[in-house]
């Protein structure tokens, strides 16, 4: 019942403030932490446990509680103060306890391990026909208008993603890098973000098999060999 009245309260003070206000902000960040206390009070959660196993993730009961975190899965923010949330040991995949049982992609860090290499075509894009118009992800229904949902292409897969799994992430292309000597990066989704970033320190690249040629035109190349 406190909770309720300082929610109402709370309501009233933002429709009477300033628009755009800090104050106004504040108060809202303020409802906002009232309205999921009272939700986790409604729906109490069991004891989580601090270890948990989802589609090769090693998921760990994170303790900090800072609101700053974002969640992979549902894209909204981790209020650490009042939500229970994990992250993966292998690739850093975060998100709520109780956005775990959808988590629908794999660790990118057993790929890493199993298969450590590159897509070596540049943007190799084969329309979102062929995707059936949904992410190449969790198979959300998308268009290049925004209607249902807008349509995002990762650089490095050619594929398209929801605003979801693709946060307009950048990354170094590698396929750019040995083919144009291109080191600009551009955006990727957010599995694309995680595999480049486990992969960037393996040497898995033959760059005298797969492009001799920049050889002639790098100088730093030419000092390295």
């Amino acid at each position: 019942q406190q909770l309720r009245r300082a929610i109402e309260e709370c309501r009233r003070a933002i429709l009477a403030l300033p628009e755009h206000s800090e104050r106004q902000k504040d108060a809202v960040v303020r409802l906002i932490h009232l309205r999921l206390k009272l939700q986790e009070l409604q729906d109490p959660d069991e004891e989580e446990p601090n270890i948990r196993v989802v589609l090769e993730h090693r998921f760990y009961k994170e303790k900090s509680k800072s609101v700053k975190q974002m969640c992979d899965k549902c894209s909204t923010i981790i209020w650490g103060l009042i939500q229970t949330w994990y992250t993966c040991t292998g690739c850093y995949y975060r998100c709520h306890s109780k956005c775990l049982p959808l988590v629908t992609k794999p660790c990118v860090r057993s790929k890493v391990s199993h298969q450590a290499e590159y897509q070596l075509n540049i943007c190799p894009e084969s329309g979102l026909d062929s995707q059936d118009y949904r992410c190449a992800e969790c198979r959300t229904p998308i268009a290049l208008r925004g209607v249902p949902s807008e349509a995002r292409q990762c650089d490095y897969t050619g594929l398209y993603y929801c605003s979801s799994c693709h946060w307009n992430d950048l990354a170094v292309i590698p396929a750019r890098a040995i083919h144009n000597w291109d080191f600009e990066p551009r955006k990727v989704s957010r599995c694309s973000m995680r595999y480049l970033a486990l992969m960037v320190a393996r040497p898995v690249l033959k760059l005298r098999e797969i492009n001799p040629l920049l050889f002639n035109y790098v100088e730093e190349l030419v000092e390295i060999r």
